[in-house]
């Protein structure tokens, strides 16, 4: 099949999607044109092996779903603090979950000492965290190993820079929401494994220097 074909394949299979989805779920398309009311809020990474809808068993319109190498959350990344705070803001999302896999190539690239050009900036945010936990992590002799600690090791961090956000802190000392958590997704069996963010036991931790709506004393 030519590139061409594989194209023209995708507008042949939504096509398909729309009668058979007439039959079986008949009430789906005027749920999509609704406004959307998602409980969660999704960051993940851009690898096309983990669908988070599928991941996560929900069906559209009950996930908001951001994406990034290596599921990212950096204080200059205006792209996914805006979701964050639109999530939070707007559709009053009760979770931000994190969701980092085993075998991610953006881990694995921050691992080797290359120039990756345009993506070496976004690169260093993760060799950043391997630095931090470098002792623990040079210690791990097996790469794979190590590779799949930094994956949870990253993920947790992420997390840490999502409650660092004023608006997250301001929504959950007046609501109780959004809760964050740390998710891994293991590729070769698909499941996924929590991390167990305690958020209050980190607020705690950051809150002399990060925290800045006065209410976290």
């Amino acid at each position: 099949m030519s590139e061409q074909d594989k194209y023209k394949q995708i507008f042949e299979a939504n096509n398909s999607w729309i009668e058979k989805n007439k039959v079986d779920n008949p009430g789906l398309f005027k749920l999509l044109a609704a406004d959307q009311n998602p409980d969660f809020l999704y960051i993940g990474c851009s690898d096309s092996r983990v669908h988070p809808n599928q991941v996560m068993g929900l069906k559209p319109g009950e996930v908001f779903i951001h994406r990034n190498i290596a599921n990212m959350v950096i204080s200059t990344d205006l792209s996914a603090l805006s979701v964050i705070n639109y999530g939070v803001e707007y559709l009053k999302v009760k979770y931000i979950i994190v969701c980092g896999h085993y075998g991610c190539g953006g881990i694995h690239a921050a691992m080797e000492k290359s120039d990756y050009g345009i993506l070496n900036p976004w690169l260093r945010s993760i060799r950043d965290v391997y630095h931090m936990y470098r002792k623990e992590l040079n210690a791990i002799e097996d790469t794979e190993a190590r590779h799949r600690r930094l994956v949870e090791l990253n993920t947790y961090e992420q997390c840490r820079n999502i409650i660092k956000m004023g608006e997250i802190q301001k929504s959950y000392y007046e609501t109780g929401f959004p809760k964050v958590a740390g998710w891994i997704f293991d590729i070769e069996d698909a499941r996924l494994h929590d991390l167990n963010f305690d958020l209050e036991y980190e607020l705690n931790k950051i809150k002399d220097i990060y925290d800045i709506t006065g209410n976290a004393e």
